[in-house]
């Protein structure tokens, strides 16, 4: 899913600086929030973005995702895939489709 040379090149870029000693995993998942944070940002008085600005805080967002995941080992591809598969068995179409409702209230 993930092209390698996205991985290679977020490798690269944080080689350059000597910045993985900073990356831990801790510090990867508080970066997400704070990432996160800047992205709803982006919505914060209306309920479109500009897209530049979109652009910008969604690409942090999952890079510090990319990051983590290639910390603690894990193949992006492939947890969302497992996650995917999990989610649906507690979303069943027949049930879930066209509705927002709770999985244990459906």
């Amino acid at each position: 899913m993930l092209d390698p040379s996205v991985r290679d090149e977020i490798r690269a870029y944080v080689a350059e600086r000597d910045w993985a000693q900073f990356h831990t995993p801790e510090n990867l998942a508080k970066s997400i929030s704070i990432e996160a944070a800047e992205l709803l940002e982006c919505f914060q008085w209306a309920p479109d973005a500009d897209l530049d600005d979109l652009r910008g805080e969604l690409a942090d967002v999952l890079i510090y995702c990319l990051l983590l995941a290639d910390r603690t080992g894990l193949d992006p591809a492939e947890i969302i895939l497992e996650k995917i598969d999990v989610t649906r068995r507690k979303y069943p179409v027949d049930k879930a489709r066209g509705r927002s409702t709770k999985h244990d209230a459906l």
